[in-house]
């Protein structure tokens, strides 16, 4: 006989969420950034270092270019699902001029931002149980992507020893006959590393003789100082653009977050896959986003350059800082706007004017940021416990003062 109890039971069973949704962790930067902004809404003045955000406006020009969209009724229509197909042939020579290839605009899908190109990938790629592999310290999203796709995430660590960069014995260790693609992020989010020539032809070369696919984040392309330069597989290994995903997006090369237009570039068949996927999903991203991005990828780079010369300077005042907190170490980053600082000398011992002793780096950014209101994205979340990632992408009087109150703070105790 089904009693009360147990048709509750049931009920409860049929109503909870899906396992697969359970697994996934919530991203930790935009965790952050909420709480650091919730409590900016109290009144509370918080230096936010969390999340990857250029404060800079977007270019007059693309926005001028938004504004005559905006009146035009063509633009109140969908689009094709994979994108404009003026913005197509945009991205298409906009990957000649900067990677050094050929592609066509077939090849080309547009997403809304960048981690929407991420998710379909792995959508697209995936079997349950296939691996991939995710050289660590990562971007808080790739596990949770792979995982959504029902994959499995195989973290593979190189520390600021090997400046970050991972090897190929390690990689081959990491390999199994479950193993269906490989990332690369160069220049990197979280640690700022900008991997060698040698270290991308290596994958890339690893990733052919083992029929793997490659996934090349390349967001912060743009994005690298002391002549340093990025390198793109698809340049470096032309054998491996068969089986070679990129993406990208305007939001960190343009300071065009917010307007949300991503894309990936993929072997055609791919890329038919990936249309196919967004027409059930989101079908086109928003026109006028579009042809703002229009106007940014087809545009000359000069604003960019300024751009890249302010975070330069701000790379040069973050790092200092750091590096003078007692406890707190940070390598000089080479792309990206990001310094991931080792934090483990301010781990069990006292720290703050409190003297409490933090066993986590976790642990340690949420006292950080609730006594001294700077907010920082535990390594935790990158796949690094005991490190802190810091965005410089914020003004360089809000970088000076963050880092005098993190100074104040981590050494309150032994003054």
């Amino acid at each position: 006989m089904t009693t009360l109890g147990d048709s509750m039971e049931d009920m409860s069973n049929s109503l909870s969420l899906s396992e697969r949704i359970n697994r996934v962790a919530p991203s930790a930067t935009l965790a952050v950034d909420s709480k650091a902004k919730a409590m900016k809404a109290q009144g509370v003045d918080v230096i936010g270092f969390g999340a990857g955000e250029p404060n800079f406006a977007t270019p007059k020009a693309i926005v001028d270019v938004a504004a005559e969209a905006v009146i035009e009724p063509k633009n109140y229509k969908y689009t094709q699902t994979a994108g404009l197909p003026e913005l197509r042939a945009a991205i298409a020579d906009k990957t000649l001029r900067d990677s050094g290839y050929e592609v066509k605009p077939e090849q080309v899908v547009v997403t809304n931002g960048g981690k929407q190109a991420v998710y379909e990938t792995f959508q697209l790629l995936l079997n349950d149980d296939d691996e991939v592999i995710i050289p660590t310290p990562y971007w808080t999203s790739y596990p949770e992507a792979v995982k959504l796709a029902g994959g499995k995430p195989v973290e593979v660590f190189a520390g600021a020893d090997v400046s970050f960069e991972p090897n190929i014995a390690d990689l081959e260790a990491a390999r199994t006959d479950r193993t269906k693609a490989i990332i690369i992020t160069s220049p990197n989010n979280p640690t700022g590393a900008v991997w060698s020539e040698q270290t991308i032809r290596a994958i890339g070369q690893w990733a052919i003789e083992h029929g793997i696919w490659v996934v090349s984040d390349e967001i912060y392309e743009h994005l690298t100082y002391d002549g340093v330069k990025t390198t793109y597989v698809g340049a470096a290994v032309p054998e491996v653009r068969d089986q070679l995903i990129v993406l990208n997006g305007v939001a960190k090369t343009y300071a065009m977050p917010g307007w949300r237009v991503g894309w990936m570039v993929a072997p055609e068949p791919v890329a038919k896959a990936a249309a196919k996927l967004q027409g059930h999903m989101t079908s086109n991203v928003n026109n006028i986003a579009q042809r703002a991005a229009l106007a940014a990828v087809s545009g000359p780079l000069d604003a960019v350059a300024e751009m890249r010369a302010a975070f330069d300077t701000r790379r040069g005042i973050i790092v200092s800082a750091l590096n003078d907190i007692e406890g707190v170490h940070c390598p000089t980053p080479k792309g990206a706007f990001y310094a991931f600082a080792d934090v483990r000398g301010l781990l069990n011992r006292p720290v703050g004017p409190n003297g409490l002793e933090f066993e986590t780096s976790s642990d340690l950014a949420a006292a950080l940021l609730d006594e001294a209101h700077v907010a920082a994205v535990p390594g935790e979340a990158f796949g690094a416990p005991g490190y802190m990632r810091f965005s410089y992408a914020v003004a360089d009087d809000q970088i000076v003062e963050g880092m005098r109150r993190f100074k104040e703070w981590a050494e309150a105790k032994r003054a």
